[in-house]
């Protein structure tokens, strides 16, 4: 009863081998048969289940985004704690001391930060206020710019809750005259302002010096005149209730004198650098007269470029380039009509004369550049009177860039200076050494628009 030789085992016959659509059936449910369902209602099961993952994948992902949100530093959420009515439209705003100036869409209104009162609106001309400029003077004065929908430049003297007109700065006679504003800037503490104005065909930049101490010398002499030109102003527009309440409460009469307060000095007039052009000179011997620095080396023959050479290599590069020029046109360079510009304080660049008298925190100079153009031009504030105002001003310092600006912005402290080429290149200067202190270049060329400093 041995079994002598050990149990073989037999070969797989055809009938036992598994079908194709069985394949791995010892790793199903035993029970498949009874569970497999007919078409069509498998690919309907077989959607839904695709719908069920994908939302299931969908729901992972929002949970692992919440989780992530979790970590990071939430935004602290403000609301407003207040809020106060105005007559009108509120177009902008400008906060100065304890006061918050608004320019409405008939004129100026002067609110308390203490309890968002209205304490005094002007709208004696029923303009609309589009921009708005303030600084405060101490003593409870402050001085503000205001710019209209027409351009113009309407400066005020704020004295104990009273607004009054002193000038508006571009307004003349012929209309056709006129120049609009473009930007208005006021320096720290009231002392100059910089109003970039453009005409039909030009720009410039006027800077003017303010003279708040006579201002404020002044109101401390007549301390009851504000609050009668306020008076006389609130009766020449006694429309709103607003108006008829101050006029109620202002003991003032309308007959006192006004007082007068000096007109701001027009100290330099900026203009925009002309496009680069041939010599106007005859001849060499010509151009190196007007030097006369009492030095000449050579004769400088074929050394100028004139006129007719510029016309001769334009009409070479027209008559060249014809079909090109004729498909995307010619662009013709034009003199700029926009400046940035600010205002600087007394520096190591910005030297004045010994004879000047120079305080740490007044502004002893202003910086400019120009759209399209590679300097950035610095001109001092302090000139001898004789040479205030001058038709074709020369810059006193000039640091070239190696890209046109695109835009610029100083230090709280003034001392660095940022300039931003239109190569997507950071310079940060020095103000007060007077050289470049890192110059970053952005990798991926792209065109800043504003720059500023934290």
């Amino acid at each position: 009863n041995i079994r002598r030789h050990p149990l073989e085992i037999p070969p797989p016959s055809e009938k036992d081998w598994p079908k194709d659509d069985e394949e791995d059936f010892f790793l199903q449910d035993p029970d498949q048969k009874r569970d497999v369902l007919p078409q069509p209602f498998r690919m309907i099961n077989k959607l839904v289940m695709q719908v069920f993952e994908s939302a299931m994948e969908i729901i992972e992902r929002r949970e692992m985004l919440q989780e992530a949100q979790k970590w990071k530093v939430q935004p602290t959420k403000c609301s407003p704690t207040a809020e106060f009515q105005v007559t009108g439209r509120a177009n902008c705003l400008a906060v100065s001391g304890k006061y918050i100036f608004v320019g409405l869409s008939v004129g100026l209104a002067a609110f308390s930060t203490c309890d968002c009162k209205e304490i005094c609106a002007w709208d004696a001309v029923k303009t609309e206020i589009c921009a708005l400029h303030a600084s405060d003077l101490g003593n409870e004065s402050h001085v503000l710019f205001a710019v209209d929908e027409m351009g113009l430049v309407w400066l005020f003297y704020f004295h104990k809750e009273s607004f009054l007109l002193i000038k508006a700065l571009n307004e003349v006679g012929d209309i056709s005259k006129r120049s609009t504003c473009v930007e208005v800037v006021l320096s720290p503490g009231g002392d100059y302002a910089g109003v970039l104005l453009q005409g039909n065909i030009k720009a410039w930049l006027e800077i003017y010096q303010l003279p708040k101490d006579s201002w404020l010398r002044e109101m401390e002499k007549n301390p009851g005149a504000a609050a009668g030109l306020a008076c006389s102003e609130k009766r020449l527009s006694c429309t709103s209730l607003v108006d008829a309440f101050l006029l109620q409460d202002s003991p003032v009469s309308a007959n006192q004198a006004d007082p007068k307060l000096d007109l701001p000095v027009l100290l330099l007039t900026v203009k925009p650098p002309n496009p680069i052009t041939g010599s106007s000179f005859e001849s060499p011997l010509d151009a190196l007269k007007e030097v006369d620095d009492g030095s000449m080396l050579g004769l400088g023959h074929n050394h100028l470029i004139k006129d007719f050479q510029w016309e001769l290599q334009e009409a070479i590069f027209r008559s060249t380039y014809r079909e090109y020029l004729e498909a995307e046109g010619v662009i013709k360079e034009e003199i700029p009509r926009h400046a940035t510009f600010h205002f600087l304080l007394p520096s190591q660049v910005l030297q004045v004369g010994p004879d000047m008298e120079v305080e740490p925190d007044v502004p002893a100079g202003i910086g400019v550049h120009w759209d399209g153009n590679h300097n950035f031009c610095l001109y001092l504030l302090n000139h001898p009177l004789n040479e205030q105002v001058d038709s074709d001003l020369k810059p006193d310092v000039v640091w070239p860039c190696a890209a046109p600006i695109a835009c610029s912005a100083v230090s709280s402290c003034s001392r660095y200076l940022a300039l931003a080429g239109e190569d997507a290149t950071i310079t940060i200067w020095d103000k007060h050494l007077g050289f470049p202190l890192s110059v970053t270049a952005i990798l991926e060329e792209r065109f800043i628009r504003s720059i500023h400093f934290l």
